[in-house]
């Protein structure tokens, strides 16, 4: 490492470089304001970091760009919304899988299409080049392909890892949870389809985040579409990345960079924008089926008989309500090769707060209106890693827990309602002086019985403070001991929320704290 004075030259050096390119280059190349100030930017940050004249470091406190810290009542929000989900994905019979948070740069390549490009490359260490994951759906598909496994119902939930632009406020990280539930195995036709369809509108309808709607499509009936409307074969795929952004573009904005970066014919381009404008039920299926064009391709029949029979096991999932078919929707992933689908929020129920307006973000910013699941069918890749090319099919979700964590935390914030960070029963306190063994005795016993109980590290604390702290972290219950309850063989038990008090022996007061705890 450079000594101080030695970096501190560098730095006078580029200072000076800087001011010579200014003033020494031709006048018709000369540095901009602009530019200038750009430079002198990056050498002010560099004097920050070298510190002040008495050379301490000054360290920046903050978090990478594109992540966050979680206070405790974040965590307690993000823990609820967990375990809806978790008991959601149990309740479907699902078991559970970890895989590592890194892979080997080839197992990610070439999945992801355009999106590949915001992969975290690491530094080669130890002769293997690797890549954090950048969702938990490949390495899934390289867990079947080198276990040999052939049929497994899963969920896993853990972090993934995107060099992508971050929005905050919208639930957008660089490093953030992604909780997939898939289904793997060789079974008939759009059954576990339908049962991931309706795991989605559970979990929304559990967690109570607003209005929502699922967009249904079929990668067979896309890829139909564009050869019907003219595309080549060989742009079938970024035409693809292009109509996934019709949730984000206008219709305009999508035909123009289709023509002008994709080099795609306006003819065809209008053409697509005759069928992404579709949205139906099983009675759209049927119409396409009849549509002159698309009963001439072979994959879109396929894919939009598969559509018709979806609805129909939908129905008796009773989820028809928030589903609709909707030839706009892509998803821009690779992998999929039949039925996709996308939830969305139509009204999040949330209103803006006021450091939201005052920040300048809209209400569908604030409120995280917008994309919270997606997901659809992937049977080819898992041939992709297996030796012999074996398919295993495959179709799963993945919630966009990100995002409902946004909306919950802004519900949390604009109602009253106290969230409570800890899962304390009772607080073990004492009404006089010289009473910490008794305490610790006590709490003890509760502890031992399975009572979730604190105490106070005090050894001499004020009744007043013990239960300040009952009332502002939302304990239920105080067992408050005294000379006299001692004598007596009792504890005086204190309800927080009524202030009521009422005297238990000592012999039955575990199962007086477990009726009263159950009963709340």
């Amino acid at each position: 490492m450079l000594a101080l004075p030695c970096v501190r030259a560098c730095f006078l050096l580029r200072a000076s470089r800087v001011a010579s390119r200014a003033r020494l280059l031709h006048p018709a190349t000369v540095m901009t304001v602009a530019q200038i100030d750009e430079e002198v930017a990056k050498l002010l940050q560099l004097k920050a970091q070298l510190g002040g004249e008495d050379g301490k470091h000054q360290f920046v406190l903050k978090t990478p760009k594109g992540t966050r810290d979680y206070n405790p009542k974040q965590m307690a929000i993000r823990e609820k919304v967990f375990n809806t989900i978790i008991s959601c994905f149990k309740r479907h019979g699902a078991e559970t899988i970890d895989t590592p948070v890194f892979e080997l740069k080839e197992t990610l390549t070439g999945k992801y299409g355009e999106d590949s490009k915001l992969i975290y490359d690491l530094k080669d260490q130890g002769g293997e080049l690797l890549s954090l994951r950048y969702d938990l759906t490949v390495p899934f598909a390289r867990y079947l392909a080198m276990n040999k496994i052939t049929n497994i119902k899963r969920y896993h939930i853990a972090k993934v890892y995107r060099r992508d632009n971050p929005a905050m406020t919208r639930g957008r990280y660089r490093e953030f949870y992604q909780c997939d539930f898939d289904i793997a195995g060789q079974y008939d036709a759009m059954i576990p389809d339908a049962e991931c369809l309706k795991i989605v509108h559970e979990i929304l309808s559990e967690l109570q985040l607003g209005e929502f709607c699922i967009k249904v499509n079929d990668r067979r009936i896309l890829d139909g579409m564009f050869a019907v409307c003219g595309v080549p074969d060989e742009k079938f795929r970024t035409i693809c990345s292009t109509v996934d952004k019709l949730d984000k573009m206008s219709w305009e904005d999508v035909k123009k960079e289709m023509v002008n970066e994709k080099g795609l014919s306006e003819e065809a381009a209008d053409q697509i924008g005759e069928y992404v404008s579709m949205r139906g039920g099983m009675d759209l299926a049927e119409r396409l089926l009849q549509d002159q064009k698309m009963c001439q391709n072979k994959q879109a029949c396929a894919g939009l008989s598969d559509i018709k029979l979806l609805f129909s096991y939908l129905q008796l999932f009773q989820v028809t309500d928030k589903v609709v078919f909707d030839l706009s929707l892509a998803r821009g992933l690779d992998y999929y090769t039949g039925v996709i689908y996308e939830a969305v929020l139509t009204q999040a129920g949330v209103p803006p707060l006021a450091s939201d307006s005052q920040n300048g973000a809209s209400s569908e910013e604030s409120a995280g209106v917008g994309s919270v699941a997606g997901g659809g069918r992937y049977d080819g890749l898992v041939g992709m890693f297996d030796p012999k090319g074996r398919k295993v099919p495959c179709v799963g979700v993945s919630i966009g827990i990100e995002r409902i964590f946004s909306i919950m935390e802004q519900k949390a914030e604009a109602s009253a309602e106290k969230v409570r960070t800890t899962e304390v029963q009772v607080m073990v306190a004492s009404a006089q002086k010289n009473l910490l063994e008794e305490r610790l005795r006590l709490v003890t016993e509760l502890w031992n019985a399975g009572i979730k109980a604190e105490v106070m590290y005090k050894k001499n604390p004020k009744l007043l403070s013990q239960l300040q702290h009952c009332e502002e972290g939302g304990v239920p219950l105080v067992a408050i001991l005294g000379e006299q309850e001692l004598k007596d063989g009792v504890v005086k038990l204190r309800v927080v929320s009524t202030r009521e008090e009422v005297d238990i022996s000592r012999a039955d007061l575990i199962a007086e704290i477990k009726r009263r705890t159950s009963e709340a």
